[in-house]
């Protein structure tokens, strides 16, 4: 028999290419007909930019992977890519990461998916095309711990319902489901199975009220009806203003650890968070320890470029959680 992976992630992978935009041939404007920020370029010019860095094997499942794995879990991924040359480049770089890959599927005659990161001070706007595979769920023996879904195309209904399946043929794999913005999109009723089945569901407050279908503004509020349309435990993160976890019956709220310096880049923060949270419970860690776990990681990725670089070992996550501020403390809040 083969060993079980603990932490097993579903979802799209991509390689990134972060362009960084220089704050003199681009600005930011507010001024449009919806208020919203807006990042501005001069038309049709020839635009110079500061530098570029590729970063291949990325997207929320695969940073996800490999976020726990640093933390001391056996994990791989499940996901799908093409046979040309960024899809070699994402295979290997996933090896190297110590990812189980027995599961990534190539697709003959298919591109893989690359995206193109337009970086503005610690913002970014991201260009993003989805290849549709034909996706299937692969035959899975042992089943993992813990099955980490996210991000995937829009043509993946069907694949949802596979993946459905195979929880309720495997009662003790536990769901973490950190949607996407397909699977938003498809609505809660479309997937209210796979709210049902979660152990674990992760989303920031907009996302909640979007899912929600609701102008609530109490966390304390969206955290009890995330929770009555089937997760067991649900997190919701609120930018700077921290974040919050539900039991069904106890809630906790962390505050954001405190960052180094200023953020270079906020790729993967949401990740980052997600999967130190998921991987803490795996590790037999509470869930106020888990919710001081996540921001720690949170903080370190976005000192970096990228959504993998700045994610920490155990051991280092947890030097600075020795070293954390007084009143870096889950506090009860229900």
């Amino acid at each position: 028999m083969d060993k079980q992976i603990d932490f097993l992630a579903v979802g799209d992978i991509v390689t990134d290419a972060f362009i960084k935009l220089r704050t003199d041939e681009a600005w930011v404007e507010t001024d449009g007909p919806k208020k919203e920020k807006e990042l501005c370029m001069k038309f049709g010019d020839k635009l110079p930019y500061d530098d570029v860095v590729v970063v291949p094997a990325v997207g929320n499942s695969p940073n996800a992977a490999v976020s726990a794995h640093r933390l001391g879990l056996n994990s791989g991924v499940i996901t799908d890519l093409g046979d040309d040359d960024f899809g070699k480049e994402q295979i290997e770089a996933l090896k190297k990461q110590g990812i189980n890959t027995d599961y990534v599927k190539v697709h003959e005659g298919e591109k893989s998916n690359y995206h193109y990161v337009l970086r503005y001070g610690p913002e970014r706007t991201i260009l993003v095309k989805h290849t549709e595979w034909n996706y299937s769920f692969p035959h899975i023996k042992p089943a993992p711990r813990y099955l980490y879904l996210s991000s995937l195309a829009e043509n993946s209904l069907p694949y949802h319902g596979e993946i459905i399946e195979f929880l309720k043929m495997n009662p003790d794999t536990k769901l973490a489901f950190q949607p996407g913005t397909f699977q938003m999109k498809l609505g809660r009723e479309k997937l209210g199975e796979l709210y049902e089945l979660a152990e674990l569901f992760f989303c920031n407050k907009e996302e909640a009220q979007k899912i929600l279908e609701t102008n609530e503004d109490d966390i304390k509020e969206l955290l009890k009806k995330m929770c009555s349309i089937g997760p067991s435990i649900v997190v919701i993160t609120d930018g700077p203003n921290g974040s919050y976890a539900f039991d069904g019956s106890e809630g906790w709220f962390i505050n954001m650890y405190p960052d180094p310096s200023d953020p270079v880049d906020r790729t993967g923060a949401g990740d980052s968070f997600a999967s130190t949270f998921t991987s803490a419970l795996a590790l037999g860690k509470t869930i106020p320890e888990a919710l001081q776990w996540g921001p720690i990681n949170s903080m370190s990725v976005v000192q970096k470029i990228g959504a993998q670089e700045g994610l920490l070992s155990k051991e280092d996550l947890e030097k600075f959680l020795a070293d954390r501020p007084e009143d870096y403390v889950a506090k009860k809040i229900i």
